[in-house]
């Protein structure tokens, strides 16, 4: 027996807190395995090795073959991984979360599952984004209006900063150079938010598909967090981008973007508000769940019990762990 099969599983303790890892690494036509608790991606060119506690999102892109090893360490560490296709601008699948807590899953489910609480963390969004409006008494049709307008605003004047030319936003699923330059830059950095939002969702354990904007979709929560920094971060960048130069505009962004979450942390921010919005009555990063590895049951009035016991009588005695 070989002595992977051997090795403890790490405790959520013992794992690099989502804020603290890289955003996103993107390989491609490579294979990618593992040297002990690294991830190794070797290629014609060589070897190179990636600490797998580090990695917040692994995107795995056209080419790439991964190890059945690979994906046991990044299991382990609860790194997400990402299917995606060429220029990394198409999502297909992905694996685990990091979190082992239902906290925050249950607090998102709360308050999704009642009209009143989800229209007031839609109302809240939509305050993240747009800090000098106040969204109080808006109604649905109202936030999608105003939230239209800012975006639209939002490209007009950037171009305007760079001197792009602007004709609107175009852009063909399935044909990423159908567009010119500043809509490949706006399409690469949209897509790498909404990778690096699912990490951050699904390392917290909240459910991807619970949206309060968006809706119908496996992924309308994390379209939701994504979109929180939309107008500061992803536009401006992609105008950047296309200001500098109309060649290989998918692959710039994406570097560019990384090196901008980094330099703003930007994945600290992003857990803070996930339970910002869900948990409001708590502190951001004192909320409950981070750490707990706790399994229990529900008991009346919605005390909770411990499971491993077997409650048949007063003096609740017995073990039930098979």
């Amino acid at each position: 027996m070989s002595t992977v099969s051997r090795r403890p599983a790490l405790t959520p303790r013992q794992l690099t807190r989502t804020g603290e890892r890289l955003s996103f690494v993107y390989l491609e036509r490579c294979t990618v395995h593992r040297d002990a608790n690294a991830i190794t991606a070797q290629d014609a060119e060589g070897t190179t090795h990636i600490p797998s506690a580090t990695i917040g999102t692994l995107l795995l892109g056209p080419g790439t073959r991964v190890t059945h090893q690979a994906m046991s360490v990044l299991g382990e560490t609860g790194a997400a991984v990402c299917w995606v296709g060429e220029h990394g601008v198409r999502y297909y699948a992905s694996g685990r979360a990091l979190s082992r807590s239902s906290a925050l899953m249950e607090a998102q489910a709360r308050q999704w599952a009642n009209p009143r609480s989800r229209l007031a963390v839609a109302r809240a969004m939509y305050r993240l984004r747009f800090p000098d409006e106040d969204p109080s008494g808006l109604t649905r049709h109202e936030l999608l209006g105003r939230e239209g307008k800012r975006v639209k605003d939002c490209y007009r004047a950037q171009a305007a900063r760079t001197g792009v030319p602007w004709r609107g936003r175009r852009y063909t699923p399935g044909d990423f150079t159908s567009g010119d330059a500043v809509n490949q830059a706006i399409t690469a950095a949209a897509q790498c938010m909404y990778g690096i939002a699912h990490a951050v969702v699904t390392s917290l354990g909240c459910s991807p598909a619970l949206g309060f904007i968006h809706s119908g979709h496996e992924l309308s929560f994390v379209l939701d967090i994504a979109d929180l920094y939309k107008t500061e971060i992803g536009i401006p960048l992609a105008f950047d981008v296309a200001a500098q130069d109309e060649e290989d505009t998918g692959p710039r962004t994406r570097r560019a973007l990384r090196d901008r979450i980094n330099e703003t942390s930007l994945l600290n921010r992003c857990v803070d508000d996930i339970k910002h919005l869900l948990l409001p009555e708590s502190t951001g990063s004192a909320a409950p769940g981070d750490d707990r590895d706790v399994v229990t049951l529900q008991s009346d009035h919605g005390h909770q019990v411990a499971s491993g016991v077997n409650h048949d009588g007063p003096e609740d005695y017995g073990d039930e762990l098979w």
